[in-house]
């Protein structure tokens, strides 16, 4: 221990984190980590590992401190304080594979919206291997990001499953509503527009008997 103490101190002095405001329980956790880099290496798969548990076995440290201590800008210590153990596992077999190739096309949009509807839970992880297994396309995380987001797919709870035509109910006709009677008169109608009516005809009227001569005076 008495070689291994100067350059655990080194190592804290270049991360700015004072050996003095150290409990004995942070000492201990920071000196095993100290150890495991330098035996594991300061390579992607080691300080992705060793970040995810300092960064969730509740140090005590601020999470600038843990940056520091292992190399890593600010804003990639908080993406990575928000991940779970299976998305660091995903995270690290995704770069194991190689660069990315592919693209993703609109027509895609459709299968993607479909699959988040039904894992509501899945992570963007789970999402690439759909897209590598399904359809055949390998693409970066942010490629996926900017894809999601374009298509307003960012979000599963916003995806709305379309029920198929067969089962969709009909829908009713809807009532035209009553025309307003008009308040303007109707122009007058011409005699060439009025419909012919067929006139009765009067019967001629029959022949009367004449009166009695007795009913004239003389």
């Amino acid at each position: 221990m008495s070689v291994e103490a100067p350059e655990f101190a080194r190592w804290l002095e270049e991360a700015a984190v004072p050996p003095n405001n150290l409990t004995a329980p942070q000492r201990a956790v920071l000196q095993a980590a100290w150890a495991f880099q330098e035996r594991c290496g300061h390579d992607y798969y080691s300080v992705r590992l060793l970040s995810h548990f300092l960064l969730h076995c509740q140090l005590g440290l601020p999470v600038a401190a843990i940056a520091r201590l292992l190399r890593l800008s600010r804003s990639a210590a908080s993406a990575q304080q928000g991940l779970s153990s299976k998305e660091v596992v995903q995270a690290a077999h995704h770069r194991l594979r190689g660069r990315s190739h592919g693209k993703l096309l609109p027509r895609f949009a459709g299968p993607i919206a479909s699959f988040l509807h039904q894992h509501p839970d899945a992570t963007r992880w789970d999402l690439l291997d759909f897209l590598r297994d399904t359809l055949g396309v390998s693409v970066s995380r942010m490629a996926l990001h900017h894809f999601l987001k374009k298509y307003g797919l960012d979000e599963a709870a916003a995806v709305v499953a379309v029920p198929k035509p067969s089962t969709a109910a009909p829908t009713q006709p809807t009532a035209a509503p009553p025309t307003p009677a008009s308040t303007t008169p109707a122009p007058a109608e011409t005699a060439q527009d009025q419909p012919l009516l067929a006139q009765p005809t009067t019967p001629p009227p029959a022949t009367q008997p004449l009166p009695p001569a007795d009913f004239f005076l003389p």
